[in-house]
């Protein structure tokens, strides 16, 4: 499949620090990906913490699984050797037992390399569901000599980890903990398949503060309902959605472990910071994305309630279709507050499309003007203000138009 990269794509992938306590390398299949990495194996200093947040789909794939008994060892303090074993191409999802197996054999192949106990080695595949894996190209990738000798660079681990994204995609920050420069680094994939109910697609973000895992944890499940979970390229939750935290404990501070500690404050921001960039870069890279949208919803009866009307608005076809054509129509956005079975008033409805008021109280807005609105459609990224009028609720989404790219990508998806 020959994808075009994404015209919101950012022009250069970012230059990302090399963090101390952090191996990877990447390798190639060739199982599905021809002349590109579809491996990426890494190894985590002793001294990490381990914090994820995993689908909530109710068919997950054995990978899913696996990690999930991982990061429970995990929490108990394992102290061991920990690594990550990603493969692109195959989900490994709906496999029956096999894929369980599998999924434990890719565990021990990846913790042989590294040097790891098998339990402590996660796991996580994205691709095409329902096909059983072939794991003979792992056993041989794995298997070679050669493999450990060259440590891969941030581009090179977010390449291997891709499916149809158009574009490799990654983040960073800096802050200071206790008087220490520490450093935050991500990388991410994801392009259809994402309306996300805790994650995106994969995640994998990396610091070198010293943070203890119960508040890794808090942090990582508090800043995905701003910024992974509140994106959506097309409704539908992936069966393998996995984002990662992991903290090094390698820069030279003490551990902390209460977070609300204010040697956190300036890490908190960089981390949400990180988190954004990476979920918009994924809504950028929508199957077929042409515009990046972002809806803000207030005056709701709650912050709840507020997602949930966001959510109908951004994940409505008829508002994306309309988006795509760069018609001004509001009255999609009005159909999609009354369908989303949150309590709102339509005579108190306040709607506007960037700097331009619509609607008002029940009606068109009295200065509303059709060619200046029709104007402001043709921007590549577009902002839709949506007040409600009954409460105080807020909350802000991100998504994408809807093509015929999309169609197209995923009638061919397994040509």
């Amino acid at each position: 499949m020959n994808l075009k990269r994404s015209p919101l794509a950012p022009d250069t992938f970012p230059v990302l620090p090399i963090l101390t306590g952090l191996d990877m390398w990447v390798a190639e299949t060739g199982m599905k990906y021809k002349n590109r990495p579809d491996v990426l194996l890494m190894r985590f200093a002793k001294t990490s913490a381990i914090a994820s947040v995993f689908t909530t789909s109710s068919t997950p794939g054995a990978p899913v699984d696996w990690s999930k008994k991982c990061l429970d060892k995990h929490k108990e303090g394992s102290g061991h050797t920990t690594g990550l074993l990603v493969n692109a191409g195959n989900a490994n999802v709906f496999t029956g037992q096999q894929g369980h197996e599998d999924v434990r054999e890719m565990a021990r192949l990846g913790a042989v390399t590294i040097g790891a106990d098998i339990d402590d080695m996660f796991v996580c595949s994205t691709g095409v569901i329902g096909e059983p894996l072939d794991l003979g190209p792992f056993r041989q990738t794995l298997s070679e000599n050669s493999l450990l000798n060259t440590q891969a660079s941030w581009a090179q681990a977010a390449k291997a980890i891709c499916t149809t994204d158009t574009y490799i995609k990654g983040a960073s920050q800096t802050a200071d903990i206790d008087g220490v420069g520490i450093s935050i680094c991500g990388i991410v994939k994801g392009s259809g398949m994402i309306a996300p109910d805790m994650a995106t697609m994969l995640g994998f973000m990396f610091t070198d503060a010293n943070i203890s895992q119960a508040v890794l944890q808090e942090l990582l499940s508090e800043y995905t309902r701003t910024s992974f979970n509140a994106i959506s390229v097309d409704s539908d939750t992936s069966t393998s959605d996995t984002v990662m935290l992991i903290a090094l404990g390698t820069a030279g501070h003490d551990l902390v472990t209460n977070v609300d500690d204010p040697k956190l404050d300036e890490f908190k921001t960089a981390l949400q910071r990180v988190m954004l960039n990476l979920a918009h870069q994924v809504i950028k890279d929508g199957e077929g994305a042409q515009k990046f949208i972002e809806v803000c919803v207030t005056g709701a009866a709650s912050d709840k309630a507020a997602k949930t009307i966001g959510m109908s608005i951004i994940n409505s076809p008829l508002v994306k279709t309309a988006i795509a054509g760069e018609d001004a129509n509001w009255g999609r956005v009005v159909m999609a507050v009354g369908k989303s079975g949150e309590q709102a008033d339509r005579d108190k409805l306040r709607i506007a499309f960037g700097p331009h008021l619509v609607a008002l109280e029940g009606a068109r807005a009295p200065r509303y003007d059709e060619e200046i609105v029709s104007a402001y459609m043709k921007t590549q990224d577009l902002v839709l203000h949506v007040d409600i009028g009954v409460g105080e609720g807020a909350f802000t989404v991100w998504g994408c138009d809807l093509t015929h790219g999309y169609i197209d990508i995923n009638a061919d998806y397994r040509s």
